[in-house]
């Protein structure tokens, strides 16, 4: 299973670009860590996310549900590879009973994925 829950701060505001495919993606990087520790950029992807996933600002907090992926890709004659979560859902962490929607619902189907195969006998 690969399942991510980030709560963090945008470093920077999103960034959108179109694919040649025609597909959006918004970028964004979280800065995220444990209390106590130092904290961590996390980039961020959001493919065909709805409009208002460029409408968080710097500094925003927010909560990311999705998984990790690395891949890999040519510059020049070096391929080089990105590891960075690709978002199922973004939320303003202000917004706290749809932030603890979407985990809860990511948290279940979690729970689901958890649960073993029923046998016939």
């Amino acid at each position: 299973m690969n399942l991510t829950i980030l709560r963090g701060h945008l470093r920077r505001a999103p960034e959108s670009r179109t694919l040649a495919s025609g597909d959006l993606v918004v970028g964004y990087e979280l800065v995220a860590g444990r209390p106590g520790e130092r904290a961590e950029p996390v980039p961020v992807v959001w493919h065909d996310p709805p409009a208002a996933a460029v409408a968080f600002a710097e500094g925003d907090e927010l909560v990311v549900v999705g998984r990790v992926r690395q891949r890999f890709f040519r510059v020049g004659t070096a391929t080089q590879s990105r590891t960075e979560v690709v978002a199922d859902a973004v939320v303003n962490a202000r917004h706290a009973k749809r932030s603890r929607t979407v985990v809860e619902r990511a948290l279940a189907g979690a729970g689901d994925e958890l649960q073993p195969e029923s046998r016939s006998a």
